[in-house]
């Protein structure tokens, strides 16, 4: 998911104790007629597709370190709405399609995170995995799941000044797919970057952040396998928005609430939209 760790909110806890979240995640967005893009072992013209999706998570962040660093791990549980249409051309004819689907995503574990602190600045390892748990048949055009398994060893420094308030935060990692069995078809590894800036702002008992975020995610290999019909299909998203959140700090837990609107700017060989999101995190 292009932008999902960016900002003060996704950083990797420092404290010791638990950390539970909960996510929304919107994403709308469509392809002209006349770009084909692969989806689940078709090949479909004119896409427009809805997803809603809501996350349920949570870390824990041991009293040891762990190569000097604190070590958190934890996972998500998504539960995910799909609705998706667009057109099949054959030999003979155009199929119009629309499908619907809801149901449990694909889960994602974090087996490990890594947090060093010096000074102003944290230094942050993690690895995503996210795992088939979704509902996926092939030839539907909306599924809750992939169908394959993907490992996103991720890096980032963050910059946070609790003197003037100023946050800065830069993410980059590499994505690897195994390939889907029901159709044959692997798509290629990709990396990507994510960068945030935030000025916290008193408010309250707590402090107001006010910020930006861009991202950016390339495919470095091309897609393989017997079902890649279209070659290698490299493509790519790039995209900027306003980040808003709310940070109110108390002396049995921190609270935090963001909101985020990423529209992508810049596409290639992919749909074209905006991601919403909104999250609420509890450390204690």
């Amino acid at each position: 998911m292009p932008g999902a760790i960016a900002t003060l909110i996704d950083l990797a806890p420092t404290q010791p104790g638990w950390v539970a979240e909960t996510a929304y995640l919107h994403y709308e967005a469509d392809a002209s007629a006349s770009r084909r893009l692969p989806v689940a072992g078709e090949v479909v013209a004119g896409l427009n597709a809805r997803m809603d999706a809501l996350l349920f998570g949570g870390f824990y962040t041991l009293d040891q370190t762990v190569l000097g660093a604190r070590y958190s791990a934890g996972g998500f549980l998504p539960y995910v709405w799909m609705d998706v249409k667009g057109r099949i051309d054959t030999p003979r004819r155009s199929i119009s399609r629309s499908d619907s689907v809801s149901g449990i995503g694909d889960i994602i574990l974090l087996p490990a995170m890594l947090a060093w602190e010096k000074d102003y600045w944290q230094f942050n390892a993690l690895l995503p995995i996210y795992a088939p748990s979704g509902r996926y048949k092939e030839g539907r055009l909306a599924n809750t799941g992939l169908n394959y398994w993907t490992f996103d060893p991720t890096v980032g420094v963050s910059y946070n000044n609790d003197q003037n308030g100023f946050n800065a935060a830069l993410h980059t990692g590499l994505s690897f797919n195994t390939e889907n069995s029901e159709t044959d078809y692997q798509s290629g590894n990709q990396w990507h970057l994510e960068a945030s800036l935030q000025q916290l702002l008193p408010l309250g008992p707590g402090f107001l952040g006010v910020g930006t975020e861009g991202f950016y995610l390339t495919q470095i290999s091309g897609d393989s396998g017997a079902g890649a019909v279209n070659g290698d299909f490299k493509g790519h998203t790039a995209g900027v928005g306003p980040v808003l959140n709310y940070f109110l700090p108390g002396s049995n837990g921190n609270l935090i609430a963001e909101l985020r609107w990423l529209p992508e700017l810049s596409v290639k060989r992919r749909l074209e939209g905006d991601y919403v999101w909104a999250k609420i995190v509890y450390q204690f």
